[in-house]
Formats: C-alpha cells, structure tokens, sequence
C-alpha cells in the first residue's frame, strides 16, 4: 500500500506497475481545501511517475548497452577461439538449436557446423585468421538480438595468400544461462576464398 505520512512522508512498497492496485492515503493533505488537495496529489502523482519513467529508461539503456558488450565480447572471443583452432571454443558461441545458411548450405546444424570446423583445423598444410569483425549495428530486443557485420579472413597455403570478407546477420538469444548465442545467422562472401576447399 501507498502511504503518504505527514510525520515521515514516506512511500513503501510501490512500483511504477503496482500504483492503479494501491489505495493511496491522503493522511497529509489533510485540512487542505479539496481543490488544493487534488492539485498536490495530481502533482506529487505526476512527478512520482515521471521519475519512474526515467528510472526505466535509464535502466534499459544500460541493459542495451551492457548486452551490446556481452555481444562484442563473446564474437571477439569466438575470433580468438577460430585463430587458436579450439573447436569447443569456437561451437561455444552457437546455441543447440542452431540454423545457418551459407553458400551451398541452406539448412546448416550447430552439429554439422562444428563437424566441418574440426575437420578444417585438422588441415597441417593450411593457415587462417579471422579479423576482429566489423559490427556495424546491434539491435536488441528483450531476449533476441541482430548484429549485421562483417568478417575478414586471411589463408595461406603452399605460398599462396587470400583475403576475403563476407557479410553477415547473427540472430543471437539470450540462453538460460544468461549468456548471448548465435541461433540463427546467414552470411555471403562476395566471392569464394580461394585457398579453401
């Protein structure tokens, strides 16, 4: 319940969502002139629901931005893995139910994703490294996020060198555990590498 004490005037136990279920006492506008009443109510109300208002928005801009790092770090992590040839850390960042298209791969698994990575770090005779990708948006939404960006990545083999960039949507969502995944994504090079199978 709200209450407005004229000793203490004090406010206990409401939130911005509780107030239209609250019975108010009025205990210290009390002997005022009912017209005055209603104004210092109306205006105690007002600004009571304005500072809510910016409580939350604050909140949720500190949410956003404190999920756009946690996006950052975990694609910065999974760059790191991919350079280290550490397939866990690298399947790491994709959740269970993982789809993806990419060329030639319309319907693509988490599983048959990380079984391709492992057979591509297998390789003695080929190197590779991804940039730090270029993020150009995210956009989050409660549990759900959009990244577009772009990946940069550099082989070589036998003397050769290529490199290559390929665009890219991420879908990741928010995981039980409170960490962000990959659940979906498509990606495109604007051509093939051309040292990779």
């Amino acid at each position: 319940m709200l209450t407005l004490d004229s000793g203490a005037r004090k406010i206990s136990g409401l939130g911005p969502r509780q107030l239209s279920s609250h019975t108010v006492k009025l205990e210290a506008f009390t002997g005022m002139p009912k017209a005055l009443e209603r104004l210092m109510f109306h205006l105690w109300l007002t600004t009571f629901v304005a500072v809510a208002a910016a409580l939350m928005t604050t909140s949720a801009h500190a949410d956003s931005a404190a999920d756009e790092a946690a996006i950052n770090q975990r694609l910065q992590g999974w760059t790191a893995a991919f350079n280290a040839k550490d397939s866990a850390g690298v399947c790491d960042l994709f959740a269970p139910d993982l789809v993806y298209s990419i060329a030639e791969v319309n319907q693509g698994s988490r599983e048959a994703l990380c079984a391709n990575l492992d057979k591509l770090f297998a390789r003695s005779d080929l190197q590779f490294h991804y940039a730090n990708p270029d993020v150009h948006e995210i956009i989050v939404e409660g549990n759900l996020a959009v990244v577009r960006l772009t990946w940069t990545l550099t082989t070589q083999a036998h003397g050769a060198k290529d490199t290559t960039t390929e665009e890219g949507i991420d879908v990741f969502r928010r995981q039980p555990d409170g960490r962000w995944s990959i659940a979906r994504f498509i990606a495109f090079a604007t051509r093939p590498n051309k040292l990779l199978p």
